[in-house]
């Protein structure tokens, strides 16, 4: 049986996912903030830095205690916009000898669509952390792709859970990426996208089955955030299938993918499980 895994340093969390014979057998998460603080300064702060690097540590031991033959990682938005990100790369390298690749907006989105849809054309919205990619593929050929410097964490630091800021902050970012050549078929991935899906869903106890293949419309994404907004972060915390450390940053994502629905035209949003940790995979040549 061959065994491999993939790490995804995002700017919320470390994600695992660990797989044996081309299929996922789990995804586990720890949320540890990387990108705390980097919209007010592009630095990565020491203890997001050592609390993120133990995290990326822990689940290299994990995948290779597990059988793993291989174990690769990514970051993303938080350590590419880092000014000391060498830094972090040093000290995963000191902690377990993972070598980290840094990769670009594009290269996200690049990934993101390819691990939800495969070969399928479609679209894909991925809000993150501290960046947000949108990517359209047509007839086998990415006809548009971007990355904008927003996402959940960032939203945090400079809106908090103030609703003018949050919407007029994601206004400001939708203008960024002008006409989208797909209104149809737009696919949501990445935490937010889940946990809200399943939060619409009333699921009790997380499922990616369930979640995959969820649609919410634009109407219904505006009420998840209507009602977020009106909730306390231990309120949103003491929900069903809240992951933990996703509360207090719920709320402008939702406010987030509402704004983009409605600017850029997209009536409704299908939930996909499968994103950039597949994707990574996908493009490495180590799952189809």
């Amino acid at each position: 049986m061959k065994k491999f895994a993939v790490i995804d340093i995002g700017s919320n969390s470390v994600r695992l996912m660990f797989v044996a014979d081309g299929k996922v057998l789990y995804k586990a998460l720890n949320t540890t903030r990387l990108g705390e603080g980097i919209a007010d300064k592009p630095l990565l702060k020491p203890e997001a830095i050592e609390r993120s690097a133990v995290a990326v540590s822990d689940f290299y031991r994990k995948a290779k205690s597990e059988g793993a033959e291989k174990v690769l990682a990514f970051a993303t938005a938080a350590v590419r916009s880092a000014e000391n990100r060498q830094i972090f790369l040093d000290r995963v390298k000191e902690l377990c000898g993972l070598t980290i690749e840094v990769i670009s907006g594009e290269e996200e989105a690049e990934i993101g669509i390819l691990g939800a849809l495969g070969n399928r054309d479609g679209g894909v919205v991925d809000i993150g952390g501290a960046s947000t990619e949108i990517v359209v593929k047509k007839d086998g050929v990415l006809t548009y792709k971007k990355s904008v410097n927003i996402g959940v964490v960032r939203l945090k630091d400079t809106c908090g859970r103030e609703k003018v800021a949050l919407e007029n902050t994601a206004h400001k970012a939708a203008e960024e990426y002008g006409e989208i050549p797909l209104k149809e078929e737009i696919y949501a991935i990445g935490g937010t996208a889940t946990t809200l899906a399943a939060q619409a869903l009333g699921l009790e106890t997380y499922s990616s089955e369930k979640v995959t293949g969820a649609v919410i419309t634009a109407e219904e994404m505006q009420d998840l955030a209507d009602r977020l907004l009106s909730m306390s972060v231990a309120e949103i915390a003491a929900l069903p299938c809240m992951p933990k450390g996703r509360a207090d940053v719920l709320t402008g994502g939702a406010v987030l993918f509402s704004v983009l629905m409605k600017k850029l035209g997209f009536a409704r949003l299908i939930v996909s499980d499968r994103d950039n940790l597949e994707g990574y995979a996908i493009k490495k040549g180590l799952m189809e």
